[in-house]
């Protein structure tokens, strides 16, 4: 709720004061993916989910709808980053469309360069890769322990630390919609600078 300290100025004898909000189990995680090469360079996608804090009642009383609600969010933007999402994600970064027939495949190889978090690597994301090679997606992994080989970091840092001016949110809800906003207007930014290139393309997820 409250996002990661960043550098700033005062006058000279003043203290600076930063809002906190204490996490208490809400938090946005979000997946994205960014083109690097080919006909579509530039192109950053990206999904978001919000996380509610546990409830510690023995019987749930209120309906997923209803807990949502009362961090001012809609039920479907709830949920985790899993091995199922992640699956959803990458066959979206492919272009496969919601209906699409029988042995489909992508007309340029697409090669997905990920870290070793446990979602890219889960018995889930296993069992789908006989099927992403067969559309033409590999998935390339980095070595472990090394961020600044990955072309999207410097995305997210610059959008935790610099995008988002304001540090702090009282309503989940807020900080979904700040989170949202902020993640399509660097998309936007990134497609208007990026050089195009004939090479097939990458995403760095």
């Amino acid at each position: 709720m409250t996002l990661p300290g960043c550098y700033s100025w005062t006058l000279t004898g003043r203290r600076l004061w930063v809002p906190y909000e204490a996490p208490q189990g809400r938090r946005v995680n979000a997946i994205g993916a960014y083109c690097t090469h080919g006909e579509e360079a530039g192109r950053f996608v990206y999904a978001l989910s919000a996380r509610l804090p546990k409830s510690k009642a023995k019987k749930q009383r209120k309906t997923p709808a209803e807990q949502a609600a009362a961090h001012d969010l809609r039920a479907e933007q709830v949920g985790t980053i899993d091995g199922e999402q992640f699956v959803r994600f990458v066959w979206k970064v492919a272009g496969r469309p919601a209906i699409y027939p029988e042995g489909w495949q992508r007309q340029r190889p697409l090669v997905i360069v990920l870290d070793n978090y446990s979602v890219h690597t889960c018995a889930r994301v296993q069992q789908e890769m006989a099927a992403f090679a067969a559309a033409g997606i590999t998935l390339f992994f980095l070595p472990s322990y090394s961020p600044e080989l990955s072309g999207i970091e410097p995305i997210w840092h610059d959008v935790k630390h610099h995008e988002m001016t304001k540090r702090s949110y009282d309503l989940l809800g807020a900080l979904f919609r700040a989170v949202d906003e902020t993640l399509a207007r660097k998309a936007r930014d990134l497609l208007a600078a990026s050089p195009k290139s004939a090479n097939p393309f990458r995403a760095a997820a």
